[in-house]
């Protein structure tokens, strides 16, 4: 046996960030991602003449909307502003009396009956899986155009939203007051008054605020298929090529939302 063999140690390891099966796992789903993009490309029915004229009709439609139309706000627009605020506001209610009840008894270590917890799961996804805008078609079927078939949409699908995020945090709580307040004989309602509400509030009060956020965005669009607020003064100067008035609608609805952001961010600060 020569010298070389005797001083050669074992081989070097090699460091792979990746096992053979999870190179091939990702290359599959670059695959499929590639494939998905090209099929989507070839079943968009995209009309060559209309994309290149795209930016001329752009130049032409925002010569049409200026100068703003300031002198048309006091009147029809101004009420349908308001209108979109309260849809909102009254949505946002009715939606945590609604789902406070339905994210408690989503709540396994509050309610440990996996039969109420799969139902109230159940209702929480049902509201969610359905588009705001789904939920007005129906309750404009039901009530007829107007703000109360808007703020009923807006109410039944923050729902899901509001409770499961309520659910959680009820999960989430420290156990120990919990089982203190138990051992003491206290009542469910003195459980969740003193055990979790104090633990939930600051995450509780920002749920609404945020929902309620959400909503006055919603509800500015839902006017648009008649569920009333400033969506539908927006599909009505459409409709009629009054874009002067369209941009003073644009502008309101981008100011409610920056002015909401802001009050939302004050109340934050201020409740938590």
């Amino acid at each position: 046996m020569n010298d070389a063999t005797q001083t050669a140690g074992p081989a070097p390891r090699q460091w792979l960030r990746y096992t053979a099966g999870q190179r091939l796992l990702r290359f599959a789903l670059y695959l499929i991602f590639v494939l998905a993009i090209v099929q989507s490309l070839r079943s968009i029915d995209v009309i060559p003449e209309f994309l290149y004229d795209a930016p001329t009709q752009m130049a032409d439609l925002l010569h049409r909307m200026w100068p703003v139309s300031w002198q048309s706000f006091p009147g029809t627009i101004q009420r349908a502003l308001i209108e979109t605020l309260h849809m909102a506001t009254l949505g946002t209610i009715l939606a945590v009396i609604m789902a406070v009840p339905v994210g408690l008894a989503a709540a396994n270590n509050l309610v440990p009956n996996k039969t109420i917890n799969f139902l109230a799961r159940l209702i929480l996804v049902s509201s969610r899986s359905i588009n705001s805008l789904v939920w007005a078609l129906l309750f404009i079927a039901i009530f007829g155009p107007g703000a109360l078939a808007g703020t009923i949409a807006i109410a039944f699908r923050s729902i899901g939203f509001i409770g499961k995020l309520l659910g959680e945090a009820i999960e989430d709580a420290q156990p120990g007051p919990i089982e203190a307040l138990t051992a003491t004989g206290a009542r469910t309602g003195s459980i969740i008054g003193y055990g979790y509400w104090p633990q939930i509030r600051p995450a509780f009060w920002s749920i609404v605020l945020l929902r309620w956020d959400i909503n006055v965005r919603e509800s500015a669009v839902l006017g648009l298929v008649g569920a009333g607020g400033i969506g539908m003064a927006l599909n009505s100067a459409m409709d009629l090529f009054q874009w002067d008035k369209v941009s003073l609608i644009l502008v309101l609805i981008f100011s409610i939302v920056v002015v909401a952001e802001v009050l939302i961010t004050r109340a934050r600060k201020s409740l938590l």
